[in-house]
């Protein structure tokens, strides 16, 4: 195991009618004007919405809105957000919503105190060290923004899908009420869950040495998923399961799972190419890729993949070609999303072959080239995982 530091402070507010909370919260966390920030309608429809306005006029907060993220939210509406803030003098940016208005409310909450542009964090890596206090009402249990230090934003010049991270970003506070994601639909449900799982195994897929800890808890996470996901699915009124998911999700990816540990995070890369073209959604990309990568990687370290097959799908270890376990391993791994509605071919997302090369190079404008992680990838594996994505 690595040596590590860990701060994860963000106050949880979890279980039934929690959205009551909201005023005490912003306020308890210095909040004085908010910027309440959302996608479409499905939160006014669900009640979420009501909820929330509700409890911040109860404690005299004032505040504004700004709705419209898309589930690969893009730069300019940060943009929006961040002026916004400034004109109206905003101290405090409320997402409500899934990890795409999370994702946006922290671009926003990033770029209010900054004097640049903030994609200046998305393109060069630079933690974020200093943004506005945020908070989050979560209603897709999916991302794990609403406990990570991380957001995704889509640079519309170029069609770019970059992170960036900083503990400043952390949300003082996170609102999770598992009745808020039973309207969802089954196949949001399932993307939801097919990137916490990709999470995890981004964290799992390691070089790191005698990390048994972090491996048994990457492990019992994804086992919890298995049992609880399929719950969710074929009730989507089902509390009990729709809770255990919805804290896998934050578990998966604030980082207890992965600290002391090297991670890989190249699915998720690769998976953003693919939906900042053709604008799939990222669980479905990722059910696509993470597959892929891994019958590509495998070899890189068999036991490794070998022991994913055992503990976490309950394969039997073969001794004398434990390749053959590794592959199992991943067979039912993709057979599992493919049980609760998640595509896995390219031609299931829309994706096309012939934009493979495109795909590969445009990543790589952006990418150091190789990609770090779990095992070093140059242009010519990035192509050779996505075509083996194609069936």
């Amino acid at each position: 195991m690595d040596d590590f530091r860990f701060y994860a402070p963000t106050y949880f507010c979890f279980g039934r009618d929690s959205e009551k909370n909201t005023g005490e919260l912003v306020a308890r966390f210095g909040g004085h004007k908010v910027l309440i920030h959302y996608g479409g309608g499905s939160i006014k429809r669900n009640g979420v919405y009501g909820r929330v306005i509700a409890s911040l006029e109860a404690a005299a907060i004032p505040y504004l809105e700004l709705g419209g993220v898309l589930p690969n939210p893009r730069s300019g509406l940060v943009y929006q957000g961040i002026e916004l803030c400034r004109r109206e003098g905003i101290d405090f940016v409320l997402a409500v919503g899934g990890g795409s208005a999370i994702d946006s409310a922290k671009a926003i909450a990033a770029g209010v105190p900054y004097e640049g542009d903030f994609w200046d964090f998305y393109a060069n890596g630079t933690p974020v060290t200093q943004a506005l206090p945020m908070g989050t009402v979560l209603t897709i249990a999916a991302a794990g923004s609403e406990g990570s230090p991380d957001t995704v934003i889509t640079q519309e010049q170029g069609m770019y899908k970059r992170g960036a991270t900083g503990e400043a970003l952390r949300p003082k506070f996170s609102i999770l009420n598992p009745e808020s994601t039973m309207t969802l639909p089954p196949f949001q449900t399932a993307c939801g869950i097919t990137d916490m799982m990709a999470h995890v195994c981004e964290r799992y897929f390691t070089n790191t040495t005698q990390v048994e800890t972090t491996d048994r808890l990457c492990e019992a996470v994804l086992k919890a998923i298995i049992e609880e996901a399929p719950k969710t699915i074929a009730d989507p009124a089902d509390y009990q399961a729709r809770a255990n998911i919805m804290w896998a999700g934050m578990v998966a990816h604030n980082n207890i799972v992965g600290v002391g540990r090297q991670q890989d995070w190249n699915s998720h890369r690769i998976e953003h190419e693919l939906s900042a073209l053709y604008d799939v959604a990222h669980g479905a990309g990722l059910s696509v890729i993470m597959p892929a990568w891994m019958k590509h990687v495998m070899r890189h370290d068999v036991q490794r993949f070998a022991q994913f097959a055992v503990r976490v799908w309950g394969c039997d270890m073969d001794f004398a070609q434990p390749e053959r376990t590794a592959l199992e391993g991943i067979a039912r791994f993709r057979a599992f999303l493919t049980s609760i509605g998640m595509p896995a071919t390219f031609e299931q997302l829309g994706a096309r072959a012939q934009d493979i090369p495109a795909m590969t190079e445009h990543l790589f404008t952006a990418e150091k080239e190789p990609l770090p992680g779990f095992m070093q990838l140059y242009r010519p594996d990035v192509e050779a995982i996505l075509r083996l994505a194609l069936a």
